[in-house]
């Protein structure tokens, strides 16, 4: 589909990811490799995608759930989407990319969630990953966003440890003690008073 529409899914062979999207499935927090295990009901997954189109590159992820989700973790879906949210809320030209990492997790601590440190937001355009890093945990990061740069902003919050497994993929990156976590995804344009998400329909 995305060939189709005239872009190319930049993930597939980018360090020699096999796949066209990232597919993460409960426990796993990110870079979840696609296969043949079917969705069972109560499963939540998040699909990340990025394509390259008109010599840019848009990242985004979204969790989804599957069939009939328990309230806790309907719960844990809904409150990393609202950190995503407060995440973005706090940008604009000339604020400290650390208020994103403060506010994230203020949030997530309120409903005992861990914020992963591992994985960043990341800045995106003509490359796929480049500076800024964004750290979503509390940080003492220095430097301040600017007028007219984009980057990602993509928490994943966890049920229980945020430490985590790498597969012998080198991909598929899980819970160290299996609890679920969840992750949402915009690529942001910082403006003169605020910024604009590039990844909305």
């Amino acid at each position: 589909m995305i060939i189709e529409a005239g872009a190319y899914p930049s993930p597939l062979g980018y360090g020699g990811f096999p796949k066209s999207v990232c597919t993460s499935v409960n426990e796993c927090m990110c870079h979840g490799v696609p296969d043949s295990r079917q969705l069972q009901n109560g499963d939540i997954i998040n699909i990340d995608v990025t394509v390259y189109l008109n010599g840019y590159h848009g990242d985004t992820s979204k969790t989804y759930l599957c069939g009939d989700v328990s309230d806790p973790i309907k719960r844990l879906v809904q409150v990393t989407e609202e950190c995503l949210e407060k995440g973005i809320a706090v940008c604009k030209d000339g604020a400290t990319y650390k208020k994103i990492g403060k506010r994230i997790s203020e949030h997530a601590e309120k409903y005992g969630y861990g914020v992963v440190e591992r994985f960043v937001g990341h800045g995106v355009g003509t490359v796929f990953h480049s500076e800024p890093l964004i750290l979503h945990n509390r940080n003492e990061s220095t430097g301040c966003m600017v007028e007219g740069e984009t980057f990602t902003i993509e928490p994943i919050l966890t049920m229980g440890s945020t430490d985590c497994v790498t597969w012998p993929d080198n991909w598929t990156t899980v819970t160290a003690d299996g609890s679920l976590a969840a992750q949402f995804e915009h690529t942001i344009l910082i403006t003169r008073t605020g910024a604009e998400i590039l990844t909305k329909c």
